[in-house]
C-alpha cells in the first residue's frame, strides 16, 4: 500500500495512549479535586479536561463536519461561565470525542491532509493543520493538567 493511501492511524498511535492516560488521570477526581487549580489564575482541573473536549469538537465536528450531531454540545463545554463537569461527564467526553478523532485517523490518509477547510470565521485552514491544532493542543493541555494534578499531589499522567 502506497503511504499516501495508509491511513493515518498508523502514524499516531501514541495518540491514542495519551487518550487513555488523560481518561485514566481523570476519571477517579473527586469533585473537590477537579476544582484544583495550580495557581488561583490558572483553569482547574475540570475546565482543563473540559477545554480539550470541546476543542477536539469545534475542530472535528463544527469545522471539518466529521461525526454525529450529538457531538456539538461538547464544543460548549469551556465557554465562560459553563458548568462545572464531573469526573464521569470529563471521561465520557474524553471517550466520545476521541472515538470522533480515532474514527477520522482510521478514515484519512496523507492524500487528504491538503484538503481545504474554512473556519467559522471564514479562515481557510486544511485538514492536516487541524489534525495538528488538535493534537498540539491536546499535549498542551493536558500537560497543564498534569502539572496541576502534581501541585495538588496527585497523580497525573504517567508518561
Amino acid at each position: 500500500m502506497h503511504a499516501d493511501a495508509t491511513p493515518l492511524d498508523a502514524f499516531y498511535q501514541g495518540w491514542g495512549d495519551y487518550q487513555g492516560r488523560l481518561v485514566r488521570a481523570v476519571a477517579p477526581l473527586s469533585p473537590a479535586q477537579l476544582t484544583s487549580r495550580a495557581t488561583p489564575t490558572l483553569r482547574p482541573v475540570w475546565e482543563l479536561a473540559a477545554h480539550i473536549v470541546a476543542a477536539r469538537a469545534v475542530w472535528f465536528h463544527l469545522t471539518l463536519g466529521e461525526g454525529d450531531p450529538a457531538l456539538a454540545p461538547f464544543a460548549r463545554w469551556d465557554v465562560a461561565g459553563a458548568s462545572p463537569r464531573t469526573a464521569a461527564e470529563l471521561a465520557d467526553g474524553l471517550a466520545a470525542t476521541w472515538q470522533l478523532l480515532g474514527a477520522c485517523l482510521g478514515r484519512w490518509t496523507a492524500a487528504m491532509l491538503g484538503d481545504p477547510f474554512t473556519t467559522r470565521r471564514g479562515r481557510p485552514i486544511t485538514r492536516g493543520l487541524v489534525l495538528w491544532h488538535v493534537l498540539e493542543h491536546d499535549l498542551h493541555h493536558g500537560g497543564e493538567l498534569s502539572l496541576t494534578l502534581g501541585t495538588q499531589g496527585l497523580p497525573g499522567l504517567d508518561l
